[in-house]
């Protein structure tokens, strides 16, 4: 038994396993907030509030949003091992040629928007987060592990191959699961004297410990720190995610939470996720600062065109949420004539906005190159 719960043994013989039984949030004996952990806060704290007042500033946050969720889809998923990029998840010709890896990042996005749209009118609880899993696995390799449900039998993590006796970790039963998740949902909408990040990083790693699902615990339990913060008034937009910072430190990711359940020490692994939201919040202020900044430079650029400025624009307009294009779709979506379309696109060429990125006679493609390379930073 450690302070963030115990081991409990199920059944006999040969079949005998432990499974984790976490304690009750917030953990006990408190958090000991040390000099180094305030550093880590006040530094995080400073970055969001930071971040959410340039995200209120700029006219096409909307644009961003739309944009910076599909990343983070990507991050999230790529985490799980899905592999696809972000041309994939852009492609114009998705619909036609979609393929199972690009499926479930898509579905990812659209879990986020529907449980961001939902916390308008539902409050932050397992109703909610089993809606959004419903979203998540819907159609995709995951469609038979009971989405939108809580899991009906014991799941493990380790290994491909492993067994619950020589699994890296067994969740909590099937009981003790359903126990766990209903005290999570109390401590999320109950007060606590502890600051939001802090509790945002505890509910966290309480869930991926818990791993309510057969399939998703991951890219749900990441999606709720987002939740979390929404809920709490910390963040007023969606635009802070911190999958990036957890690619780039998956093994350290892993073994932090592990750290908790086996020697029950939160504070390292508040201090990791602090510096998670706060390099993710710096991250995501830098992005939109370069995008704004990229936006002002060929706004002004397409401005020079005299008469063809117009459609030249409302092309421009297009891209920044589809920066990767096909002439035909365009004209459609913007209800613009084949040749007026064709015509903007080869000025956006002229002037280095847009660069074509196949060569086949039909369905021929063209990226937005700049915006997208700042986008895919990490992917």
């Amino acid at each position: 038994m450690t302070r963030s719960g115990t081991y409990k043994k199920n059944l006999s013989g040969d079949m005998a396993y432990k499974s984790f039984v976490p304690a009750k949030l917030p953990p006990t004996p408190e958090i000991e907030l040390d000099k180094e952990m305030i550093n880590i806060l006040v530094k995080a704290n400073k970055q969001i509030a930071l971040l959410d007042g340039i995200s209120n500033h700029i006219p096409n946050i909307d644009l961003f949003i739309s944009m910076y969720v599909r990343k983070e889809a990507l991050m999230s998923s790529q985490i799980e091992g899905t592999q696809a990029t972000l041309e994939d998840v852009l492609d114009p010709m998705l619909e036609e040629n979609t393929n199972r890896p690009v499926e479930d990042v898509i579905n990812y996005i659209k879990s986020t928007d529907f449980a961001i749209n939902k916390l308008k009118k539902l409050p932050l609880c397992n109703r909610l987060i089993k809606e959004a899993h419903k979203v998540l696995l819907s159609g995709v390799r995951g469609e038979n592990k009971s989405p939108g449900e809580f899991r009906h039998s014991q799941n493990w993590i380790g290994a491909s191959g492993c067994t619950l006796q020589n699994a890296r970790y067994v969740p909590p039963s099937v009981e003790d699961m359903i126990l766990a998740m209903s005290d999570l949902e109390k401590y999320i909408n109950d007060d606590d004297n502890l600051d939001v990040l802090i509790r945002a990083g505890l509910i966290h790693y309480q869930f991926e410990t818990i791993h309510p699902f057969l399939d998703g615990n991951g890219r749900i339990g990441r999606l709720l720190i987002t939740l979390f913060l929404i809920d709490k008034k910390v963040l007023s937009i969606p635009a802070l995610y911190i999958s990036y910072f957890l690619k780039k430190n998956r093994i350290e990711y892993y073994d932090r939470m592990n750290e908790v359940r086996v020697k029950g020490n939160y504070e390292q692994w508040i201090k990791f996720f602090l510096e998670a939201v706060y390099e993710s919040a710096k991250d995501a202020a830098q992005t939109i600062d370069k995008l704004t900044t990229l936006h002002d430079k060929n706004i002004k650029q397409l401005e020079t065109l005299g008469r063809r400025s117009k459609n030249a624009i409302r092309l421009f307009q297009y891209l920044e949420s589809n920066p990767i294009i096909e002439i035909q779709k365009t004209a459609r979506e913007l209800d613009m004539a084949f040749n007026t379309v064709s015509s903007a696109i080869k000025d956006l060429c002229a002037i280095g906005i847009l660069e074509q990125t196949s060569t086949q006679s039909r369905n021929r493609t063209f990226a937005y190159g700049e915006y997208l390379n700042i986008l895919k930073t990490g992917t």
